[in-house]
């Protein structure tokens, strides 16, 4: 039984049974209506695995997965059949952001409005009945495996005719009675997530939208889309955590119009985390088989994509990333991101940037956002190796709209280098309103950082390693303003410049081997140093 002077609410006392096939939905609830009756309590599970579709928190509430204690999220009834998991809940906002991001109630473990709510472990839960978002059910990492990504079908007459971005999706959403989350949470308040395992998580393992005073503590997830999703929240500390993500983003911070509002996420701290892309599974069984080609890993920190309020005030420190995509900062919807400091990651196996910044103009909310701001992010003591040659450091705005005041410092980054003077020699797009991801620039034009419409630049004590040649320059720098560059090594190709200007000013270079000691105040069209 759990520590503490609160009562217990053992579910078994409310008729659960947990054998893995009865369904203990009705037990469970009704356990925790009567420990809320109360004025709250611990619900307690006992060792045994308990069949469910959708449990409603309620505040004062702790649900405690005893040691052996298995929450299975249960299949949902056949199609045309009543019953299963909540029905999503109407969204008049669903328009800005996916099918997903739109809806809470239709998950295994959900609440809204709440205050003063834990769900704590050691238990697990596992999401076997669980959608990711194409079709009713997905098939257990030891099943035969859908493709991904999911051919989706063409929308049919009487589909809800969708908005100016496209949503809603009818393909991508799902009827009443399936469940795509393990957790959803919506503007809740003081809630404690700690020590659990989450497998086979569906869309979301976690899902928080507008939840304020927000703790995750050593969590254990391997999953088949997101991890962990934080969205609109403030206040937040995540620590501990091991994320496994093979299909899509391991920790994303996210800001989307889902609430009806441009709410930021703001007041963040993420500490001590590992990040990965493995088979799925292949985490908690220790494995940690990588996936054949072509597919490669997923699973990463990321702001973004969904990002109409912004993100403010953010701390990331000691943080891992193995076998995975690499650190991305995205503010693409007219959201302030600002005030951002990470350090101390250490990556080994990052299948495209280790670090992206972006400033878009997709604009994805109502009434036509202005393009937001990207500004005041330092990122230092970063190691990586085994960094393949299509994506160095990434750090782009648009025409007109900057990103201002990056400093990045103490790192170093081992790269595979390969690169050839074609590439070299190609024009990286500007892709101002598509989707922003790494992959969609195709192989950048120099090896180790291409910045591009950016606006004080600082790079201190920062080092490129070269395992083969490369033919592209190590940096470019197209419309910059203000880039000091002080203990800079990158090893140059034979006859290919260290750097390449274009309208660059505000130039200086220090005790950087391979450069000379340059300043330029006045605006460079375009040379080579």
């Amino acid at each position: 039984m759990p520590d503490g002077g609160a009562p217990a609410y053992d579910v078994r006392a409310f008729g659960a049974t947990g054998d893995g096939r009865t369904l203990d939905t009705g037990a469970i609830n009704r356990a925790i209506e009567a420990a809320a009756t109360a004025g709250g309590g611990t619900v307690y599970f006992p060792a045994g695995t308990y069949a469910s579709h959708s449990i409603r928190l309620r505040s004062h509430i702790a649900l405690y997965l005893g040691p052996g204690a298995t929450l299975l999220a249960a299949d949902p009834p056949p199609e045309g059949t009543p019953g299963g998991y909540d029905a999503p809940e109407p969204n008049a906002f669903d328009q800005y952001q996916d099918f997903g991001h739109s809806h809470w109630h239709n998950s295994l473990i959900w609440g809204e409005n709440l205050e003063d709510v834990s769900i704590l472990g050691p238990g697990k839960i596992v999401g076997r009945g669980l959608s990711r978002g194409f079709g009713r059910q997905d098939p257990m990492p030891d099943e035969p495996q859908l493709p991904w990504p999911p051919e989706l079908p063409p929308l049919k007459p009487g589909d809800p005719r969708p908005g100016p971005f496209g949503l809603p999706d009818a393909r991508d959403a799902l009827p009443a009675g399936v469940g795509n989350k393990a957790i959803a949470l919506k503007n809740c308040r003081g809630v404690l997530l700690r020590d659990f395992t989450i497998f086979h998580g569906g869309h979301f393992g976690i899902l928080a939208t507008g939840v304020d005073h927000f703790t995750l503590d050593n969590l254990k997830i391997d999953t088949n889309r997101d991890g962990i999703d934080i969205d609109c929240c403030r206040n937040v500390r995540v620590s501990n955590c091991m994320v496994n993500s093979p299909n899509d983003d391991g920790l994303c911070l996210k800001s989307s119009y889902g609430l009806g509002e441009a709410r930021a996420t703001e007041n963040v701290t993420i500490a001590n985390c590992q990040l990965s892309g493995f088979e799925e599974g292949t985490l908690l069984d220790g494995t940690c088989r990588k996936r054949p080609p072509p597919r490669g890993p997923v699973g990463r920190i990321k702001f973004g994509t969904e990002a109409n309020g912004g993100f403010k005030n953010i701390t990331i420190t000691n943080c891992v990333f193995t076998y995975s995509l690499g650190l991305a900062l995205e503010e693409v919807d007219g959201g302030m991101m600002e005030d951002v400091t990470i350090t101390n990651l250490a990556m080994r196996d990052v299948m495209n940037a280790p670090i992206f910044i972006r400033l878009g103009a997709r604009l994805r909310g109502p009434n036509h956002p202005p393009v937001g701001t990207a500004r005041r992010i330092l990122i230092s003591n970063v190691v990586a190796s085994g960094v393949p040659f299509f994506h160095g450091i990434l750090i782009s705005g648009i025409p007109g709209h900057t990103v201002d005041d990056v400093t990045l410092s103490n790192i170093l980054i081992q790269y595979q280098g390969g690169g050839t003077a074609e590439q070299a020699a190609r024009v990286v797009p500007e892709l101002e309103r598509d989707y922003p991801e790494p992959w969609n620039f195709g192989i950048l034009s120099a090896y180790g950082l291409f910045a591009r419409h950016v606006r004080g630049l600082n790079v201190r004590d920062v080092r490129f390693e070269l395992l083969q040649d490369d033919r592209r320059p190590a940096v470019i720098l197209d419309d910059v303003a203000g880039a000091d560059f002080d203990h800079f090594q990158a090893p140059p190709g034979a006859g290919v410049p260290v750097m390449v200007l274009k309208q660059v000013s505000g130039l200086d270079v220090r005790h950087s081997p391979g450069l000379p000691d340059t300043r330029r105040d006045q605006l460079v069209a375009e040379e080579r140093l």
